[in-house]
């Protein structure tokens, strides 16, 4: 199960790692002309570098409490975070029509899901 839960969680912060960082730095116009990147037309600059720093911050939560074994209790509590966001990257995709996103998103949930029960069981 430990391997397992390295694996998701490895999988889940290279996800958070490259949304984190497109977010973060690149421009609102730009990524608003991306596919999956519609939603960011209709809020501020400001909002889309929020997310993706939350997004890093994400990658970071879910490795290196566990790695370094300090305050190992962030790991699930980051995952249950990034539960949360992912609802409401459904709620946006749903919104604009592409539910091929939504059911990607749904897809890093259940992955964050499988990681919070994994370390919260331990």
């Amino acid at each position: 199960m430990n391997v397992a839960l390295w694996i998701a969680a490895g999988l889940l912060a290279s996800v958070a790692l490259v949304g984190g960082f497109t977010k973060t730095f690149v421009p609102k116009e730009k990524l608003a002309t991306q596919h999956g990147g519609e939603w960011a037309e209709n809020v501020s600059a400001g909002f889309v570098k929020t997310l993706g720093i939350l997004e890093l911050l994400a990658a970071a939560g879910l490795i290196l409490p566990a790695a370094l074994d300090i305050a190992p209790v962030m790991v699930p509590v980051t995952a249950i975070c990034w539960i949360l966001l992912m609802v409401g990257a459904m709620v946006t995709h749903g919104r604009l029509g592409q539910p091929k996103l939504v059911m990607v998103t749904l897809v890093y949930l259940l992955l964050a899901a499988f990681i919070a029960g994994g370390h919260l069981a331990a």
